[in-house]
């Protein structure tokens, strides 16, 4: 589904406002031109036209808009490349963190690090809004797919059937996954779904243990209804997905709703690590342009794809290669014409490796690069992290001989997460077996050179920096500091958090973003998170 051409699908994103009321006066989610708009019906003549829309659905993590990387966007009031599924949530979920400052001033981009954030944030409003894009979408799709259209239609042929059941069952997976992202970022806010009204309505609030109610039961229903592990085509999700969001779903239930489910998490990362998935021999070629083919898709569980030339986007990867090269770094080296001398990171990550480490993990640029940051805006103050790249492992430049756009998948769910999560729910008394738990944690040390370690070294606090030192970068350490309760408050500083040069506390409230004001102002049925 990588090359494949996208259209949008004939629903009336009019409705968005309505359905979600994440849109403001600048920030809006903009419908095609209205010599672009054709009915559902005449789109869903072509029996081809079903599995086309659900590629538009995966799709959807990755492109911007109607017209590659500038035109047509779906969310305007912002750059639209800044509007991207994969940035916005990246920056949410690390720019926050320890992992990574950013250099650049535009508008409000530096209160991500310094947890200053407000509910007027056109970055934030901008996620949210990509959040409600992608499950209006959804949505329309699974509308479009029930028994009674298709036998309006006229479709009889049982191979259809069945794949278009198929279909469904992923749709239901991209919705419950975006209502995950929503449920951590946000906590709270609606439950839109294809038996929502279609005409004019504000939806109720939903509260953040509601939310995840619907994310569980969902995943529980749609499980049985998915492909068997490595039996779907590329980029397409199976049970092993499901299994994965589900078991992230319970180990942060505690923080969710308050409520501990690390022992229902284990037996599903238990199916995960036994699905037929497996560790690639070389960390550095997971983040590289043939991620989809050099090996390291046999890891990958759920990938985003990415296209040089044919999802062309400044956000994704192709943000996560250029923003982190600047200074004295040769742009070459990563694929790409230049750097946009943005993201590097802080002393505090540094320092999860020793000094003179051989952890390949470690993949810091030094040279004229300062450990420490004096000046946030000086992208020589902090480490460069050299981890997505667009070369393959021959180190050729991706598809794009420009240089602009990267090739680069970026990972959701790989196996390697699996086996933290394991290691974390035997530490945490879930069950499971802690010799079993050392094995996996020193497969993946072994794979990257660092020494292994024994089952007393173990701890919680081990384990957190060690998702840090295999997993940074790809989305996942806000979501880990809060579960540790080490994001807010001072039991863990970190260079400008709280906008002090050593770092400050913060105050708990800032676990969540604000839902944005001018989704509240859109439906007074909303309620804004507590501190804002």
């Amino acid at each position: 589904m990588k090359k494949i051409q996208i259209k949008l699908m004939g629903i009336s994103l009019f409705m968005m406002t309505m359905l979600f009321s994440s849109c403001t006066d600048d920030l809006n989610i903009t419908p095609p031109d209205n010599g672009d708009l054709i009915t559902s019906d005449e789109l869903f003549k072509d029996p081809a036209a079903y599995k086309g829309n659900l590629a538009k659905l995966y799709a959807g993590f990755a492109t911007t808009g109607q017209q590659g990387p500038a035109g047509n966007a779906d969310i305007s009031g912002i750059d639209e490349g800044t509007s991207q599924y994969i940035r916005g949530f990246w920056m949410m979920q690390e720019l926050t963190t320890d992992e990574a400052v950013i250099a650049w001033n535009d508008g409000t981009i530096k209160d991500f690090h310094s947890q200053t954030w407000s509910s007027s944030d056109t970055f934030i409003a901008a996620t949210f809004a990509r959040f409600s894009f992608q499950i209006v979408n959804c949505n329309e799709f699974l509308r479009q797919t029930t028994d009674a259209k298709l036998a309006g239609r006229g479709v009889t042929d049982a191979a259809l059937l069945a794949d278009i059941k198929a279909y469904r069952a992923e749709a239901r997976f991209l919705r419950a996954m975006t209502y995950w992202h929503l449920v951590d970022t946000f906590g709270a806010g609606s439950i839109v779904t294809e038996d929502s009204p279609s005409t004019f309505y504000y939806p109720e609030y939903a509260s953040r243990a509601q939310i995840y109610k619907f994310i569980d039961e969902e995943l529980t229903a749609i499980e049985p209804l998915l492909k068997t592990p490595k039996t779907n085509e590329a980029y397409r999700i199976d049970q092993a997905a499901a299994w994965m969001l589900h078991a992230k779903l319970y180990m942060n239930a505690k923080v969710y709703i308050g409520t501990d489910h690390y022992a229902e998490a284990l037996p599903l990362i238990d199916k995960v690590i036994n699905s037929g998935y497996s560790i690639h021999n070389n960390y550095n070629q997971l983040f590289l342009a043939d991620n989809d083919k050099n090996g390291a898709q046999k890891e990958f569980i759920f990938t985003i794809a990415f296209d040089g030339i044919h999802t062309q986007t400044y956000g994704g990867t192709t943000f996560l290669v250029h923003a982190p090269v600047g200074g004295s770094m040769i742009a070459s080296q990563y694929g790409i014409n230049g750097g946009w001398g943005g993201i590097r990171t802080t002393s505090a990550f540094v320092n999860k490796f020793d000094a003179n480490t051989t952890d390949t993990r470690g993949q810091f640029y030094t040279n004229g690069q300062a450990k420490e940051i004096a000046d946030i805006g000086s992208f020589t103050d902090g480490y460069a992290i050299q981890k997505f790249k667009n070369v393959d492992v021959n180190g050729v430049q991706g598809s794009d001989k420009a240089g602009n756009f990267a090739d680069t998948d970026f990972p959701i769910f790989r196996l390697a997460d699996a086996y933290l999560m394991y290691a974390e729910c035997v530490v945490r008394g879930a069950g499971g077996s802690l010799a079993t738990a050392t094995n996996y944690v020193n497969a993946l040390r072994t794979r990257a050179k660092a020494n292994t370690i024994n089952q007393g070294d173990l701890t919680l606090n081990f384990i957190l920096d060690e998702r840090g030192r295999e997993l940074h970068w790809e989305g996942h350490r806000r979501t880990d500091l809060i579960r540790f309760g080490k994001f807010s408050g001072g039991s863990y500083l970190w260079p400008w958090k709280g906008n002090v040069a050593g770092g400050t506390s913060t105050q708990s409230f800032r676990d969540l973003f604000p839902i944005p004001a001018g989704a509240l102002g859109a439906n007074q049925n909303l309620k804004q998170n507590p501190g804002y």
